[in-house]
């Protein structure tokens, strides 16, 4: 699930080696969190929300293989601070 959310996102960004994925497993979930550079949010989120939303569409399919829930959240380095979108 990892590999597939990182190949991904780094095929959208302009600073693809600070792409960095967290991946938290528990029982029956599954929280991705996608760190990039605040220059690349705006193209990871998309406009609206379009490419997040697909996203996490195409890992909920993948996750549906696997009986999992999972969660995907968009977060930005800035200055030590981390905000999710």
């Amino acid at each position: 699930m990892k590999n597939l959310v990182e190949s991904i996102v780094q095929s959208l960004v302009d600073y693809p080696d600070e792409v960095t994925i967290t991946e938290t497993t528990g029982e029956s979930i599954v929280i991705l969190e996608i760190g990039v550079s605040a220059e690349d949010v705006g193209k990871v989120i998309g406009k609206e929300g379009r490419i997040a939303n697909a996203i996490r569409t195409i890992v909920k399919a993948a996750a549906a293989k696997l009986e999992k829930k999972v969660t995907v959240e968009i977060l930005t380095k800035k200055e030590g601070v981390k905000e999710a979108y």
